[in-house]
């Protein structure tokens, strides 16, 4: 089944490689734009079997020339079968990974919110180092991060936070964060010294562009109003603060950071936009049994994914069992290595699932 898609795809290679060399298509800047993303994407697959063509032929040319009967001749060829041998399955392997289906949301920008769960005052101190850890792990990839709304609770913690997240490859990285985070420890406020245990919910949304998701403005109600908390003198002076509910679904944004109420539209707007986009994704994921039963995980806000274990020094990840040390870091934004794990454990999962399809067919 392998070789059959390999085929196909060169095929495909090669019928765009000829139509980027037509006259007409080298006057359309739209469609050269459109053939070179097109090959720069099946040129990895195609360069991998052609390689795998070759070895092929000579591992063929090697066979022929062990078993020809000549004592000589087959122990010079023993080894270089071995080697063209070893070289096709690394090869096959690592097509089947290039082959794996591509998320097409992985390169969208992120709408990322954190809201602090059960746990009072505890939680929202949490929420809010969450909330630091991926401003900081942005930070450190060099992605922009612009928080869109920002709810304090006067003691350094967070109520709710919604930030966008905007850098190449920022939804693959962060889709798996995606559910409950809890948090062991002894709270500052504790004098018994008794360690208590808090949650906050971290959502994880691809940012939905207008092209993506369509809001007719008679479904939605747009409610203007005073903001009441931080952000300077002339915040709360005007009616700034925008609420829109989706009539619908009866979502609900509300947004009141900036002093202009058109920009707390635009923000409410793309909040929205992204809610709506992941409301109908996780509707037909619903029916997707193999995303509810991969280890890794559905990543619905209910699912409890990690719990940061302050008095031990560790990290678990709940989905792979994993578990990481040194939580000075890991709040500090170094959590790359979770990230890879939870990627390499989904890429598994679907070669293992690919591998299958191949055996069956």
């Amino acid at each position: 089944m392998i070789d059959a898609k390999l085929i196909e795809i060169a095929t495909q290679y090669d019928e765009l490689n000829a139509e980027l060399s037509l006259p007409e298509t080298g006057s359309d800047p739209a469609a050269l734009k459109r053939l070179g993303k097109e090959l720069s994407q099946l040129e990895p697959v195609v360069s991998a079997w052609r390689e795998l063509l070759a070895a092929r032929k000579g591992l063929a040319e090697a066979l022929e020339m062990r078993d020809s009967g000549d004592q000589d001749m087959h122990d010079m060829a023993q080894e270089e079968v071995r080697i063209l041998e070893a070289r096709e399955a690394d090869l096959i392997d690592g097509l089947r990974v290039l082959l794996l289906p591509k998320d097409p949301l992985d390169e969208k920008n992120v709408i990322l919110e954190i809201r602090a769960g059960t746990g009072g005052d505890e939680a929202k101190l949490f929420a809010a180092e969450l909330l630091r850890m991926y401003l900081r792990y942005a930070e450190r990839h060099r992605m922009s991060a612009e928080i869109l709304h920002f709810e304090e609770n006067g003691i350094g913690g967070i109520g709710e936070a919604i930030v966008e997240i905007d850098g190449r490859g920022a939804y693959s990285r962060l889709k798996f964060e995606a559910g409950v985070h809890r948090v062991q420890r002894i709270p500052v406020t504790e004098s018994s010294g008794r360690i208590h245990t808090s949650t906050a919910t971290v959502a994880v949304m691809p940012e939905a562009e207008e092209i993506d998701i369509q809001i007719d403005e008679k479904d939605i109600r747009v409610d203007v109003y005073r903001s009441t908390g931080p952000g300077g003198q002339s915040v709360n002076t005007t009616d700034s603060a925008v609420r829109i509910t989706h009539k619908p679904t009866g979502i609900v944004v509300a947004i009141q950071d900036e002093k202009s109420q058109i920009k707390n539209k635009a923000k409410a707007m793309s909040v929205l936009r992204s809610r709506l986009f992941e409301h109908e994704r996780a509707k037909a994921a619903a029916t997707e049994s193999a995303m509810r039963r991969s280890m890794v995980g559905s990543g619905e806000r209910s699912e409890k994914v990690r719990t940061y274990n302050f008095p031990q020094d560790r990290l678990t990840d709940h989905r792979i069992g994993l578990d990481v040390h040194n939580l000075p870091n890991v709040m500090d934004g170094d959590i790359d290595k979770l990230i890879d794990a939870l990627s390499n454990t989904w890429q598994a999962e679907q070669l293992r699932s690919l591998v299958s399809d191949d055996a069956n067919s």
